[in-house]
């Protein structure tokens, strides 16, 4: 019997034969190093890990073609895979552009589009490190690199929690921003925190987008509801107390003079 892969994505093997049966959708926030005070570790990626990530799946065979909703065909024949970037953080332009050319594929990176070259408010609210969101030149810059650009709202909502004409505006107003500033289709959305239910997935739709995506893990098989995307969580392996045992060990072992 397979074993069932973990929720978050580090390495590939784990993967691999849940990969063949759906569409796989990596997500990530931030790249590059930790800042010292971080609370949501889990966000950052390093630029090592980072790089090991996209060479493992560019040597198995994966793709990123323009994203789309799942294919009508069963499994998951043409290796596709979408890598997923959300809120717009200005160290995934700086950290993820060479890697990404290296190993030829192409990433979405959603914005909020209120919140262009500013920071994170939503997440200092909450005594998060502050971090940069790319302004309009840089997302130039994402987009001339060939990579694509997707609507996260206009202010990173909760958005079954605000009124729902606010809700409303927030996802068909941060299209039309993108629109507006970039000149190029906006047809993608992504939902803040993961945050929707029914209701809201229908305005999404009325707003004229042709995926949106969720937290929720798993991949996308034929028949997935495009406004409905699952995507596992990328980051670097986090390690249980008995792997930081097994790790002491070794080098308790291999000390000069160890094992006597």
């Amino acid at each position: 019997m397979a074993e069932t892969p973990p929720s978050y994505y580090t390495r590939l093997p784990p993967f691999a034969a849940l990969f063949a049966t759906g569409v796989p959708m990596l997500m990530y926030h931030k790249l590059g190093p930790r800042p010292r005070g971080v609370r949501l570790k889990g966000l950052y990626v390093g630029c090592g890990v980072f790089a090991r990530q996209l060479a493992e799946l560019r040597a198995a065979g994966f793709v990123t073609p323009p994203l789309a909703a799942p294919p009508s065909v069963a499994g998951n024949p043409g290796r596709r895979l979408a890598l997923t970037f959300d809120d717009g953080f200005a160290n995934v332009l700086r950290h993820g552009l060479e890697p990404l050319a290296r190993h030829g594929f192409r990433a979405i990176e959603y914005l909020v589009a209120g919140r262009l070259g500013a920071t994170n408010d939503w997440e200092e609210r909450d005594g998060e490190c502050r971090e940069q969101l790319m302004d309009a030149a840089q997302v130039r810059d994402w987009l001339a690199a060939g990579h694509e650009i997707g609507a996260h709202t206009l202010t990173h909502p909760r958005l079954t929690q605000i009124p729902p004409a606010q809700a409303r505006e927030e996802i068909a107003g941060s299209r039309h921003r993108l629109e507006d500033e970039f000149g190029v289709p906006v047809r993608h959305f992504c939902y803040p925190y993961g945050d929707w239910n029914e209701a809201v997935r229908d305005w999404v739709g009325e707003a004229g987008y042709a995926t949106a995506c969720t937290t929720v893990a798993g991949v996308n098989p034929a028949g997935t509801h495009p406004l409905a995307l699952r995507r596992h969580l990328a980051r670097h392996r986090s390690l249980r107390l008995r792997d930081w045992q097994a790790a002491w060990k070794r080098w308790w072992a291999c000390r000069p003079g160890g094992g006597s």
